[in-house]
């Protein structure tokens, strides 16, 4: 079979299969994706930071990319129509290629770039086409009259294949055509090529010869075109299709330049297990077993939120949920299981303004937003609902951490926000990101502002990352409308030693935090005497980490302190089950009252898969005033179901009962005995505290 014969047989099957995708059980097309590879037209070598951009002749709008160190590029979720590309680089000519693209499938455009000449001035005409040339022109062109009757015979046949397919109509086969850019090189006609099984596109690049030189023609051996493949059993819908894997460095995703995953507060999976198109899950196990020193006799840890229970196996988090992307429209659910679901909630006092139980409402969610991606620069996200707050370093989820506890610069400051945010990343290392919230760590909004803040994070190098975080004009107080609240947060990250395939050390890194804030207003102040209600938090933290035996041991050391007069900021202890809004007679957070704390903590972590980390941590806390649970723990006796008597706001008496007030002499009446019938929680300055645990990522 010669050559022209072959093309002609295959086609007709190309096409035949095209439209067979079209008819899908499924019933509704997929968007197309559109890529390919910038290459030198002297090499046919790929080229490296090409600046791609693709404009719709239909509609006026532009999209660009960024080729990668292979050559390739990419553009998905493309629009159907008429599409101009072009492709520019520093030293070469600009190249442009047409294409058409309809709904379904991928749409491969190689695009070649000549180099500029030595004498740009000059006129150099281009070199004549010998009669092998004149003769493939001769023969697409007739390749292409061919096609046009072929799609002419096929429409005709669209009700039956219409019928066949539960009535959706096939779409119909486009042809790209390739122009080049005159002041290039001359035009050359390209090889059809077969992208995914689905699409038939021209390519202005000819196959190189064996030895990387010119294509060869008729006076050699050419490429034969692509054998067909036959059709799969069953269609599986794009959208549940695994994403094309990336090739070469990815130079326009913002920070996917690089390998972040030895960062602390960044998950270090890199792979995603079951990642489709159109969704990407997210699984989370995180079980441990805590051993308090100081032996609570009701198990109870105090101050931290990450441990809560002592001398037993307790999991701390079990979420399910992901990442739903299509279309640039975007969303992403995790739910939350767990002792999360009880302790995160706890702390946040906004729901206690007006009706509608908000805390029951959120407790079994961490995250929940929805939102869309503008192709704007290197990306525009626009996000609405309840999303991770960033201040403190430390990652919401300890999978994700270097440590299991993290000091309390991380550990009193929020951990997630309700409201808007805006994320721009004007280039693949920079990422600017306002927020519109109801206010810090709230569920809803406590007074009369909102909360506003946002984020600089700046990534230059694989191996320095600089984050800040600033928030502000939030009244955050219940019951305080006129105070306000300011803070900021920054955080810089440095991988110091990287060795990935070593035995023995095989990657150091360090990460320091410090943070700063005040309330002021309604006769609160930042600065003065402790006497003039003053309320303001200071705080810093350092940790060091040293990877093992490529990177399969990890060892952690650590701690940080924080001085935070008013206990704004201060995790109030589940004293007779106090929280946030009852607060409690026993540890006050009133204007001008100190709390002055510092850690330390030695983490051990084995990770033999990146999706599981087996760990063990001792840490060490101290405070300038009883803060800890001691061995006669927080709860007070007589309630050994529910471990409290409904009334954390009041003193209780040494019966379990409640004395039904806060004035303490007023309770030694009530409780009928003095000071002595009154209970008193057993708290102490310091505690120590061994852990062990696993965790869980998919």
């Amino acid at each position: 079979m010669n050559r022209n014969s072959f093309a002609w047989a295959v086609l007709p099957a190309c096409m035949i299969f095209e439209l067979a995708l079209g008819v899908s059980a499924f019933g509704q097309a997929p968007p197309a994706g559109l890529k390919g590879i910038a290459r030198d037209a002297a090499t046919g070598q790929p080229l490296a930071e090409v600046q791609i951009s693709a404009h719709n002749l239909d509609k006026g709008v532009d999209r660009a990319a960024i080729s990668g160190t292979d050559g390739a590029f990419s553009f998905a979720n493309v629009e159907p129509g008429r599409y101009e590309l072009s492709a520019v680089k520093e030293g070469f000519l600009k190249s442009l290629a047409n294409v058409e693209v309809g709904t379904l499938g991928t749409y491969h455009v190689d695009l070649s770039l000549a180099v500029v000449p030595a004498n740009p001035s000059a006129k150099t005409a281009p070199a004549p086409a010998d009669t092998s040339t004149l003769a493939l022109v001769q023969e697409l062109e007739a390749m292409k009259k061919r096609i046009e009757e072929l799609e002419a015979q096929l429409q005709k046949q669209q009700p039956e294949l219409a019928a066949a397919g539960n009535g959706e109509q096939p779409p119909r086969t486009l042809l790209a055509t390739i122009v080049q850019d005159p002041g290039a090189i001359p035009i050359v006609p390209g090889t059809l090529k077969r992208q995914d099984d689905k699409t038939l596109v021209a390519s202005n690049t000819t196959a190189p010869s064996a030895s990387g030189g010119a294509p060869q023609t008729e006076k050699g051996p050419v490429a034969p075109p692509p054998t067909p493949v036959a059709p799969p059993n069953h269609i599986i819908p794009e959208a549940m299709q695994a994403p094309d894997p990336s090739n070469g460095v990815d130079n326009f995703t913002p920070f996917a330049y690089g390998d972040f995953t030895w960062l602390n507060g960044t998950p270090r999976n890199k792979d995603t297990v079951l990642d489709t198109k159109f969704f990407t899950p997210e699984v989370r196990f995180d079980t441990h077993y805590m051993e308090d020193f100081n032996q609570p006799m009701d198990h109870t840890i105090v101050g931290a939120t990450e441990s809560f229970r002592s001398g037993e196996v307790q999991i701390e988090q079990a979420s399910v949920g992901g990442d739903f992307h299509w279309q640039n429209v975007r969303g992403r659910i995790l739910f939350m299981q767990g002792l999360f679901a009880t302790t995160t909630p706890r702390n946040d006092a906004s729901f206690g303004t007006g009706q509608w139980d908000l805390r029951g409402a959120y407790k079994y969610v961490s995250e929940a937003y929805g939102g869309y991606h503008f192709n704007v620069n290197h990306g525009l996200n626009v996000d609405a609902g309840i999303f991770v707050s960033y201040i403190g370093l430390f990652s919401y989820y300890n999978y994700d951490n270097w440590t299991y506890q993290p000091s309390y610069v991380s550990s009193n400051t929020p951990w997630f926000f309700n409201g808007v945010r805006v994320q721009w990343f004007p280039t693949n290392k920079l990422k600017i990101e306002p927020w519109f919230i109801n206010g810090w760590q709230s569920y809803a909004k406590y007074n009369g502002h909102p909360g506003l803040g946002g984020q600089l994070l700046w990534m230059p190098k694989e191996w320095f990352k600089l984050v800040a975080n600033q928030y502000g004009f939030g009244q955050d107080n219940l019951g305080l409308p006129h105070t306000e609240r300011i803070h900021t947060d920054d955080s810089i990250e440095v991988r110091y030693y990287n060795n990935p395939e070593s035995t023995g050390i095989s990657k150091m890194a360090f990460s320091l935090t410090g943070d700063a804030g005040c309330q002021y207003g309604g006769g609160i102040q930042c600065t003065g005497a402790p006497s003039n209600n003053k309320s303001s938090f200071v705080g810093w933290m350092l940790y060091d980490r040293i990877w093992f035996h490529k990177d399969t041991y990890a060892i952690t050391l650590g701690g940080g302190e924080m001085s935070n007069w008013g206990r704004y900021l201060t995790l109030l202890p589940p004293i007779d089950g106090a929280d946030a809004v009852t607060g409690s007679v026993y540890f006050t957070e009133n204007p001008g009252q100190r709390a002055h704390m510092w850690d330390s903590t030695v983490t051990f972590q084995w990770m033999p898969r990146q999706y599981i980390t087996w760990w063990a941590e001792v840490g060490y806390r101290h405070s300038d005033v009883p803060y800890f649970a001691g061995r006669g723990g927080v709860t007070p006796p007589g309630f050994p179901l529910d471990g409290t008597n409904g009334y954390p706001q009041y003193y209780t008496c040494m019966s379990g009962a409640t004395s039904g007030t806060a004035n303490l002499a007023t309770a030694e009446t009530a409780c009928g005995g003095g000071l002595s019938s009154v209970w008193f929680p057993d708290l102490r300055r310091s505690e120590s505290k061994a852990s062990v645990g696993v965790m869980v990522k998919f």
